[in-house]
């Protein structure tokens, strides 16, 4: 009996152990203080960690003010993709915001993660300085599509 139980254990693990799995690069992104109208796009990158396709089937906004997109082409393993959330910055509330976005995949063990945005809108903030943009090409889960994305380095200053 003892034999059973054992060899039922290590079949449940090695089960679990060859699947797709979910890892974000980071679960929260602080937009800090920004000026109303301001870029509300950033970007959570997705890896799957395991060693199958991770599918992402629907990403879910708790407000109609934030609108996520998502891969629709599974992830393969070891691969990454881009979920891009997009927050409606002409929104100003003195208490700043904190926005839940839902990730449903096919991930066994985290079939429903959670990923936050969170920041202020305020009309009296920093105006952020001007630099060049980066290019920096990304590649998506399909090897044959590649993206290229502008990326904005800023620094503020207080006057």
């Amino acid at each position: 009996m003892k034999k059973l139980f054992a060899g039922a254990a290590l079949l449940g693990a090695f089960v679990l152990g060859t699947a797709q799995t979910i890892t974000f690069d980071k679960t929260i992104i602080d937009y800090g203080t920004i000026k109303p109208g301001s870029d509300g796009q950033r970007y959570f990158t997705v890896t799957n960690t395991g060693d199958k396709p991770l599918n992402i089937t629907n990403v879910k906004a708790s407000c109609g003010c934030t609108t996520p997109v998502w891969p629709t082409e599974a992830i393969q393993p070891g691969k990454s993709a881009k979920i891009k959330v997009g927050y409606d910055t002409n929104i100003v509330d003195p208490n700043g915001f904190r926005k839940i976005i839902e990730v449903f995949s096919n991930d066994p063990q985290n079939g429903r993660a959670t990923v936050y945005i969170t920041g202020k809108i305020d009309p009296n903030a920093p105006e952020a300085a001007t630099a060049a943009p980066t290019k920096a090409a990304e590649t998506k889960a399909d090897a044959k599509a590649v993206r290229t994305t502008t990326t904005t380095k800023v620094s503020r200053t207080r006057k």
